[in-house]
C-alpha cells in the first residue's frame, strides 16, 4: 500500500551508529537508507539523518531496529516521524532503553480498526492537531486496534 512518510533522526555523536544505515542493506526488516541533513555552516550541526518511504511495507520494523541501536548519548536521540496523513511530525524518544512516542500538547492519534487478516499490513495510525481540526473521528476502542507497529 502507498503512503508516504519521512523520518528524521536526531542524535548526538552517532555518526558510527548511523553510518551502515545510509547504505541499502537487503537483510533489514526496512527498505532505504538515511542521508545526513547537512547544514548551510559547516562543523555547527552534523546530527542528523533523514529518509523518506513511499510505500507502508518498506517501513517495517525501523522503530525497532533504531530502538535497539548502542547510541552512544541515548539521551539525545529523538526520531521525528510525519507520515502523510498526520498534520505534524510526531516524535519518539528513548525512555527506560526503549524508543517511546512522546505525547506532544494539542495532539492525538488516531487508530484505524485492525485488518480483518494480518497479511495485511498494519495500518498507520494518524496524528492529528486537536486544535486546528473542527470535528475529530471517534477513537477506535483498544481492542479493535491493530497490536502491530507500522514502524
Amino acid at each position: 500500500m502507498s503512503r508516504n512518510a519521512e523520518v528524521i533522526v536526531l542524535a548526538l555523536d552517532a555518526h558510527d551508529v548511523m553510518e551502515p544505515l545510509t547504505r541499502d542493506d537487503q537483510d533489514r526488516t526496512w527498505r532505504g537508507r538515511f542521508v545526513p541533513v547537512q547544514s548551510q555552516w559547516p562543523g555547527s550541526f552534523g546530527a542528523g539523518w533523514a529518509t523518506e518511504f513511499d510505500r507502508i511495507g518498506q517501513r517495517s520494523g525501523l522503530l525497532k531496529h533504531l530502538g535497539s541501536l548502542p547510541w552512544p548519548r541515548p539521551e539525545s536521540v529523538q526520531v521525528l516521524i510525519h507520515d502523510e496523513e498526520d498534520d505534524c511530525f510526531g516524535l519518539w524518544m528513548i525512555h527506560d532503553g526503549r524508543l517511546v512516542e512522546v505525547a506532544l500538547p494539542h495532539t492525538q492519534r488516531f487508530h484505524a480498526p485492525a485488518p480483518p487478516e494480518e497479511d495485511y499490513p498494519p495500518t498507520p495510525a494518524v496524528l492529528w492537531r486537536t486544535d486546528a481540526r473542527t470535528a475529530l473521528p471517534e477513537q477506535t476502542p483498544r481492542d479493535r486496534r491493530d497490536p502491530r507497529s507500522s514502524w
